[in-house]
């Protein structure tokens, strides 16, 4: 509890307890109208509550902790209820009842502040939950127990808490064991049940997940499907969650048998679904190939290896084809191969060693061995080779013979109009197939004396599927599809500052990679984000280096399955569309998000490698990086953990602009804080677009890119503008953010061509009022419910029917379908907030309704026929040079926000169908759609939201998913 003392910290329930021992004052309520101050206190063995000064004995003032059925918080009995303004006066956040006995008592109490409340609350709760916890772990004891005496060896309680509590360290729990015993004054190192139990309790009960099950259980330490299904429709954003399916759910992670025949999910199930893949921060759906692979190669990113093969440095290290095995296996699509002559004719793979010479054969080998064990896309083999006339040869015939059909030659490409195609295929076309990059003989050049003079074979040259260019044809004015353009670091880097824009434009058709400077001798690489944000599908990278651009690359190719290939941003692929990497604000067409962190905890955090020096103790803090266009780079960190070892609590939250989600990625690194340097120790990457919302865990990578076992980190993730669930805590003093930025309005620009512009002016009204509707349309409602803007739609119902349900349980509003769509008609006079909440209502299904896609639509068809037709416009305006050049830009802007505007505003239909949805079953969960009486035309059946005209299933339909109007 953040406001609580320092010395007076609560972070388990250990600690509540411990307070509660202590104990403290609190305002006892009678049903008389009388307010009495006791000192209340839990006995040592936590058997039950005792209270001073009483005009009973010692052994009446007292509450069997056996007799409690439940813990309430606020004020919700008879007591509070009937007590009218005295009762008024107490704070709700501050009370709370103990329910005891056979018929039901409750004590009722007020303690100083909400945080001693929350205390009691949650210890009581805590001693309420633990019992089907303390009979699993009895269960679990008897089982080791061979001889039945209730005692066993510390090695076998050892063993026995790491197998139930996986990722704990043994030593960590044997050195409890030891602190147990010498408390104890034991002459033995045998451990008894209760010894067991309470060594498992103390150190395997993870305090965050403690506390959010308390937040989210009714009146125990433990949640029932209802409650379950809650949690995964509010917080982790799965909207069609079932009670069946979360029936299943806690059957596969409740440990205890007594748990799964109640139906229940204890502590320490609720654990281990939220360490579970299905609690990951990667979308599952990510984690296979979830992109259209049907378009040209031009439209991806692909994974590119830069002379993985050297051991040592880029320009004299020795070739080692576990390089090569290690780049095709972590999905690897284009791999450099550099050639040399070697002896005895036998071309060799990079430069001619002593000691164990590689030949391009072997290295052929493996490339066939490997090439389709991870990915079935197509593979692209960069040759730079600098052979002799005779070794190109033996190289074209190795490449043959080894790859057979596998590669894929001119003579087996599609053809258009009677020459090579016209559009690179794409990589569902290529398929298991392995495509020569290199220098191919022109036409002109073909005979013996152009291979001469050009110092390349025919027979070599005719396996290159994909020419190999230099810069000097990116200012060509069209270059042949089946080319790609190399580009050193330094130029790249170049174009992409002084000519962003027409890189873009020259990627749209053009493959384009970039490789590593040579002066990186030490095999470092670049940052692949500067060249990923111009578009260039092929940033070269030392696969064999780690660091933090090796990781933004996996983080980069595990969003569609870490087949090698990853579609880029739709404006990169449109051929009229605007994009500048170095935008520092809105990105025409192109939403912005808000990304929400709140950095809970780590845990089985590893030393750092190479610590041992160090001792036991680690202070970690978790730095998070967001990577993309210059407007969305940002890096915050969490405090130090203080000797706080290998599972700190943080509770820190952090805000990001995102302006380019489908370029943003998000890094999080942990250091060990130290004053000499902070050590390395985990590290995950991940794409904005991979992003799920709610309560997530972060499995931990090490430097190699390899798992840390059981390593990870506890987050609540929340993205608002977007789909998806996910709620956002109320932000606090730790939010760490800058000067809050006023909401910006992307414009169409002035093209100076008058009939184009004219045609632009139709749409520009709209624009405004379609970003404003993305953000608006549900807040309102929202606020009147008294909850966060991103909270979900069924929270806000159930709100609401709490603010309508008389004492006696009967609702005063119920709702009737209208025109197909969930109203809310008033059946008694209603107080005036309730009032304006059911107006809000009224607004929200008023906003749902479906959109006008007409004008921005409309406008951008009919801007699109200028295409063709904008130069002679241009012309005929008088315009030349730099005036053309920016009537173009402009045009292609207005262009790129009109298409994103328009789809902005089909999501925002289908957003609207899917809350009409949500609105109408939430109704109905609520008790808000039983009928006042008999009156046929009030009642309705769920069945009604799935038949209407409007669609209330909230299924895309086929026009929406291939782009037709």
């Amino acid at each position: 509890f953040s406001s609580m003392p320092s010395e007076k910290k609560v972070n388990s329930a250990a600690d509540c307890l411990a307070f509660m021992q202590g104990g403290c004052e609190l305002k006892k309520v009678r049903p008389n109208s009388r307010i009495y101050c006791r000192f209340y206190t839990l006995e040592a063995d936590l058997s039950c509550l005792r209270w001073e000064p009483s005009k009973k004995d010692g052994d009446r003032a007292r509450l069997d902790v056996v007799s409690i059925r439940e813990v309430r918080t606020g004020k919700s009995t008879e007591t509070f209820l009937h007590n009218g303004p005295l009762c008024e006066q107490l704070a709700e956040e501050a009370a709370f009842s103990v329910i005891h006995g056979e018929d039901y008592q409750s004590l009722d109490l007020v303690a100083l502040s909400a945080d001693v409340a929350n205390i009691w609350v949650t210890g009581l709760r805590y001693l309420l939950g633990s019992k089907m916890r303390s009979e699993w772990l009895a269960t679990e004891f008897a089982r080791v127990d061979e001889d039945g005496y209730g005692i066993v060896s510390e090695d076998v309680a050892v063993t026995t808490i790491v197998k139930l509590c996986p990722g704990i360290k043994e030593a960590k729990v044997r050195l409890r064991f030891k602190e147990i015993q010498r408390s104890k004054e034991k002459l033995t190192s045998h451990v008894t049940r209760e010894e067991f139990q309470e060594a498992y309790c103390e150190l395997c009960t993870r305090p965050d997940v403690y506390f959010l099950m308390v937040q989210l259980a009714k009146d125990r330490e433990c949640l029932d499907p209802q409650d379950l299904r809650l949690f995964l429709e509010t917080e982790q954003g799965l909207s069609l969650a079932t009670t069946e399916g979360c029936l299943e759910l806690l059957r596969r992670y409740e440990p205890s048998a007594q748990g799964k025949e109640r139906g229940l999910l204890g502590l320490d199930g609720f654990a281990r679904y939220l360490q579970s893949p299905e609690c990951q921060l990667l979308d599952p759906e990510h984690e296979g190939v979830c992109q259209d692979m049907n378009m040209p190669l031009s439209h991806y990113y692909i994974s590119t290896s830069y002379r993985s093969y050297l051991l040592d440095d880029q320009v004299h290290g020795r070739a080692d084809l576990g390089g090569l095995i290690k780049a095709l296996q972590s999905g690897c699509r284009c791999l450099e191969l550099g050639v040399t002559d070697g002896p005895e004719g036998e071309p060799l793979l990079g430069h001619y060693h002593h000691h164990a010479p590689v030949t391009i054969r072997s290295a052929l080998e493996v490339v066939n061995k490997y090439a389709f064990l991870t990915s079935r896309y197509p593979l692209l083999v960069y040759l730079c080779q600098r052979c002799s006339l005779a070794q190109q040869r033996t190289m074209a015939q190795h490449l043959k013979k080894v790859l057979g059909s596998r590669l894929y030659t001119p003579e087996s490409l599609p053809v258009s109009l009677g020459g090579r195609a016209t559009t690179l295929p794409s990589p569902e076309q290529l398929k298991g197939r392995v495509l020569i990059v290199g220098k191919k003989l022109p036409p002109d050049h073909e005979g013996s004396d152009g291979e001469v003079k050009l110092r390349l074979h025919k027979e070599l040259s005719d396996l290159v599927a994909i020419a190999r260019i230099d810069s000097r044809h990116f200012y060509a004015q069209r270059t042949p599809y089946w080319t790609l353009c190399s580009l050193g670091e330094g130029e790249a880097g170049r174009l992409t500052t002084e000519s962003p824009e027409d890189l873009v434009m020259f990627t749209k058709r053009t493959l384009t990679r970039v490789r590593p400077s040579s002066v990186r001798l030490d095999s470092s690489n670049p940052n692949p984000q500067g060249y990923w944000k111009g578009g260039v599908q092929l940033v070269a990278l030392n696969q064999q280096t780690p660091g933090a651009m090796l990781d933004l690359h996996r983080g980069r190719f595990s969003q569609n399955g870490g087949c090698g290939y990853v579609l880029r941003p739709a404006v990169m692929r449109d051929e009229v569309s605007y994009f500048s990497a170095h935008t520092h604000g809105c990105v025409p067409g192109v939403p912005p998000q808000t990304l929400r962190i709140k950095v809970i905890s780590a845990h089985n955090l590893p030393k750092p490698q190479g610590s041992g020096a160090k001792g036991e103790v680690i202070d970690p803090y978790v730095v998070l990086e967001l990577h993309g266009v210059p407007a969305d780079c940002a890096e915050q960190r969490t405090r130090t953990a203080l000797q706080n070892q290998d599972d700190p609590l943080f509770d820190e939250t952090f805000e990001f602009q995102v302006n380019m989600p489908e370029l943003a990625l998000l890094r999080f690194v942990v250091l060990d804080d130290d004053y000499i340097g902070d050590d390395f120790i985990g590290q995950f990457s991940v794409a904005f677009e991979c992003l799920q919302s709610g309560y997530r865990n972060v499995p931990l990578l090490g430097l190699m890119g390899e798992p840390l076992p059981h390593a990870s980190l506890f987050l609540h993730v929340a993205v608002t503008n977007r789909r998806g669930g996910g709620k956002v805590h109320r932000r606090g003093l730790s939010v760490r953010r800058g000067s809050r930025r006023g909401r910006e309005y992307v414009t169409l620009r002035n093209t100076g061509i008058k009939a184009v512009d004219e045609i632009f002016k139709l749409a520009s009204a709209p624009l405004k009022e379609v970003m404003d509707l993305r953000e608006e349309a549900q807040v309102n409602f929202k606020e009147q419910c008294g909850l966060p803007t991103v909270a979900k739609l069924k929270q806000c119902i159930q709100s609401l029917a709490t603010r309508l349900q008389s004492p006696e349980g009967t609702m005063g509003a119920t709702m009737v379908l209208k025109d197909g769509y969930p109203c809310l008609e008033a059946l008694v006079s209603v107080s005036e907030p309730t009032r304006k909440l059911l107006s809000a209502y009224d607004t929200l299904i008023l906003d749902c309704k479906p959109y006008n896609l007409i004008a921005c639509v409309t406008v951008y068809f009919v801007g699109m026929e200028f295409h063709e037709d904008l130069s002679r416009l241009a012309e005929k305006e008088g315009m030349k040079g730099c005036k053309l050049s920016k009537a173009v830009e402009s045009f292609t802007w207005n262009v790129t926000v009109l298409k994103g505007q328009s789809d902005l505003l089909r999501g925002a239909k289908m957003d609207s169908l899917d809350a009409l949805r949500q609105v109408a079953l939430a109704c109905e969960a609520s008790g808000l759609t039983h009928p006042p009486s008999n009156n046929s035309a009030a009642t309705f059946s769920a069945a009604e939201l799935h038949y209407t005209s409007h669609n209330f299933s909230g299924r895309r339909s086929s026009t929406h998913s291939n782009g037709r109007i």
